[in-house]
């Protein structure tokens, strides 16, 4: 399923909306009109509450985001989705991961994985459960030549990947412009570098 929204001029969308059905038809889509487009709109602020109802009954559910090329989007999903599946199966649990695409370019598209687990006995456990998956997906990611973190940045969940993606010429020049425009480290000490 392919849900599409466009922006810009109106001429812009129109050419945009167009070339995108057209290319759709291309390969057999079929064109159901704006209903379904419009009731996600409507609802697209409501998963925190999703969220929170599945704490109560004892779930939690969380997110990893990667942006990859067009060629290697099928093996990313895949590998992320199975690193997932697989991350808590010694201790006898399932994982429930799906993706979807949610922002497409010219050369590939991010892979928005959700992954659903139950929680552990206690918060500890929980935890434990989280980073265990959180750990595989990006391991996934990295293998597999993605990016650590598509568009909501890097912070403390991602660093211990960035260097992989980075290499050294690149932390290094993090680090150089980190010092030339954060010379005594007021901004988000650590989080980076």
């Amino acid at each position: 399923m392919l849900l599409l929204g466009f922006t810009g001029s109106q001429a812009l969308v129109d050419l945009s909306r167009t070339t995108v059905l057209g290319i759709a038809r291309e390969h057999r889509g079929l064109h159901v009109g704006r209903a379904l487009g419009r009731q996600w709109r409507r609802g697209r602020f409501r998963a925190p509450y999703l969220r929170d109802e599945l704490w109560v009954r004892g779930y939690a559910v969380d997110t990893v985001e990667t942006a990859t090329n067009w060629q290697n989007v099928p093996a990313m999903i895949e590998a992320v989705e199975q690193a997932l599946r697989d991350a808590l199966a010694d201790q006898g649990e399932h994982v429930h991961a799906f993706t979807h695409l949610s922002h497409v370019y010219p050369h590939g598209s991010s892979v928005y994985s959700t992954f659903l687990f139950r929680l552990g006995l206690d918060a500890k456990e929980t935890e434990r459960r989280w980073q265990a998956l959180k750990a595989a997906a990006c391991q996934a990611i990295m293998a597999h030549g993605g990016t650590i973190s598509h568009q909501h940045g890097v912070g403390s969940d991602h660093r211990p990947y960035l260097a992989a993606e980075k290499g050294t010429l690149g932390m290094a020049a993090l680090r150089g412009f980190l010092a030339a425009c954060d010379p005594e480290g007021l901004l988000n000490p650590g989080k980076l570098v």
